[in-house]
């Protein structure tokens, strides 16, 4: 691959919907749990950009190609190049002439990296298997062939086999329960980014929680789901007051089980959530928020590569931010804008300063590395700024007018410098220059113009932590109102070194090796693996046995391995492996040098 990128190149597909571009997707599948595969076919509806082109290629990844047909029923030519261990193969397919669409008969690999099979005895119930998907970044391939880049975005319907007694559920609106053929339909009928595409089958259950949004969760963890996101009405309508209409009819969500990666996947129509997030005190929901604003900044309007991703990440942390402070006030959003801010200092103490620009620089490398501090945090950070310098009211009025001019579009960075020329620069000239924007986008680190986060509420956690260290008893600090937050900024204060009398003091009076909160559980172990502190080390390995969220495991792994426990590693992972997603494997092998 070129060491430059070109803007309008994603550096991450084989496809070519400049030519010949897939617009709508029709999926026929089964679910076999005993072989771990799906099996079907997929026809893919075509629009001749280039209409003399005859030459289509997707993506694909492990997947078993049995017959390709066009519409005519005739058997097309087709061949695949060769494997790349980033992004599989392309699959090249010689067209006889302009055909509205083929069809493809193919069955997935029991390696996808886009899909997980979990065991009767990895769910909750312990009775029946699981399946659930994760497409982003690029693993769509890995379960449908198509053009899996997110500047090609398609509609999509699907038919599901699965089998008696399972619930099959999808990124779209379902059209029924189960049919008389056994079958479940699906119908997403805006153009969505593939990366989106999701499925998920097993024991699901459903309760509603509002007037267009609804719980799924294996039925043991239904009722505590539904408490802990009883306020997505609320949050629905903040961000629309906020960002516009909600443009996908109903906001469902389902809880996976614990070896999901990440914190949440914002599928259109039903968001994955880790249950991770279920802390009983509505202490975590953010992530909700999170995973709702991307129904706007992600999904309605689209990053077109993975260099572009902070289009996504940055704006959609900057909303969440705006949605807490609108449901659960101004100290809670403070708060986790202070975390935010402690979370990219850290990555910027590691990080090369030419890796710490907006756009990713990875045009030669694994697109998960996109998901960083970078797009995230300093990207929500750069939103902040022009917030601050337009003033919010002006500002939400300009938000509103970015989403509804790139509505149901993928646009890259250059595509938002020329808007943002064009619209935020001449209207706001009296505040913002070109000069800051191109600094904050194209510049390494944070510009001169950032003005750091504070909040008043983190005081009296920096005069505990003082006390505590000058010799007062942890037991006798006054943290019974201390929010998650709270600790996880008392984790971040604390002096790299502690003694062993101090850890446990910490440990015994606070019980945060037996803490059902992650965050709280996962700070606190790389405190104490850190500092050595070998009492936890059951507590650890339980933990990572248990939890399967990207976001704690990886840097749980990394300070075991940096404090030298490399036997208490090999044990934990070799122990734990198999409970998380594949896709993870593939990128804790690489880290731990496994295998």
């Amino acid at each position: 691959m070129s060491q430059h990128y070109h803007p309008q190149r994603d550096f991450h597909s084989f496809a070519n919907p400049e030519q010949i571009r897939v617009e709508h997707l029709d999926l026929t599948l089964s679910v076999d749990f005993e072989q771990q595969r799906l099996q079907g076919r997929v026809r893919l509806m075509l629009d001749y950009v280039a209409q003399d082109s005859r030459c289509l290629w997707l993506d694909c990844r492990d997947l078993a190609i049995s017959a390709v047909y066009d519409s005519k029923g005739r058997p097309l030519d087709w061949q695949l190049c060769q494997f790349s261990e980033v992004l599989g193969q392309g699959m090249q397919i010689s067209l006889k002439e302009a055909s509205p669409w083929i069809e493809i008969e193919y069955q997935t690999s029991p390696s996808a990296q886009g899909l997980q099979w979990l065991s009767p005895a990895q769910t909750l119930g312990g009775e029946l298997p699981f399946l659930f998907s994760q497409s982003q970044p690029i693993n769509a391939r890995s379960w449908i062939p198509l053009q899996d880049t997110p500047k090609a975005r398609i509609s999509f319907s699907a038919r599901v086999m699965a089998p008696e007694g399972m619930q099959v559920v999808m990124s779209a609106l379902n059209l029924g329960q189960r049919g008389a053929d056994g079958a479940f339909c699906f119908e997403m009928d805006k153009p969505i980014p593939t990366h989106l595409l999701a499925i998920a089958v097993g024991d699901i259950a459903r309760q509603e929680i509002g007037p267009r949004s609804a719980v799924f969760a294996e039925p043991g963890m239904l009722a505590a789901a539904a408490k802990e996101f009883e306020d997505i009405e609320q949050m629905m309508q903040v961000a629309e007051n906020l960002l516009g209409p909600y443009r996908w009819q109903r906001y469902d969500m389902l809880i996976l089980p614990p070896s999901f990666p990440f914190g949440g996947m914002e599928n259109p129509c039903l968001a994955f959530l880790t249950p991770t997030l279920i802390a009983g005190d509505k202490s975590l929901v953010a992530t909700v928020a999170h995973e709702l604003a991307h129904s706007w900044t992600g999904n309605l309007v689209s990053n077109a590569t993975w260099r572009d991703l902070w289009l996504n990440e940055g704006f959609t942390t900057y909303f969440t931010n705006r949605i807490v402070e609108a449901v659960y006030g101004t100290e809670q959003a403070q708060l986790e804008l202070m975390i935010e801010y402690g979370r990219l200092r850290e990555e910027m103490a590691s990080t090369l300063r030419s890796q710490q620009t907006l756009p990713a620089n990875l045009q030669r490398s694994d697109p998960n590395l996109a998901f960083n501090r970078f797009t995230y945090d300093k990207a929500s950070m750069f939103v902040h700024f022009l917030e601050r310098r337009i003033g919010r009211e002006r500002f939400d009025g300009a938000l509103r007018d970015y989403l509804a001019h790139f509505a149901f579009q993928a646009i890259t960075t250059e595509d938002f410098v020329a808007y943002a020329e064009q619209h935020l620069l001449s209207a706001f000239a009296d505040c913002l220059t070109k000069a800051e924007l191109m600094e904050w986008i194209y510049g390494s680190g944070l510009p001169q113009s950032f003005v750091a986060p504070s909040s008043s509420s983190l005081l009296k956690v920096d005069d505990a932590l003082a006390s505590w260290l000058n010799g007062q008893p942890a037991l006798s600090l006054d943290v019974a109102k201390w929010r998650v937050q709270h600790w996880q900024y008392f984790f971040s204060r604390l002096p790299e070194c502690l003694s062993q009398a101090q850890l446990m003091e910490l440990d015994d009076s606070f019980g945060f090796s037996d803490s059902g909160n992650s965050e709280i559980a996962c700070d606190w172990f790389r405190v104490a693996i850190r500092n050595n502190y070998d009492p936890v080390l059951p507590a650890l390995g339980a933990f990572l046995a248990r939890i399967g969220r990207a976001k704690f495991v990886r840097p749980l792994y990394l300070e075991l391995q940096l404090a030298g426990y490399q036997q208490e590693l090999g044990d934990i992972y070799r122990r734990s492996r198999s409970g998380y997603h594949p896709s993870l494997q593939v990128q804790l092998d690489r880290i731990l040098a496994w295998g």
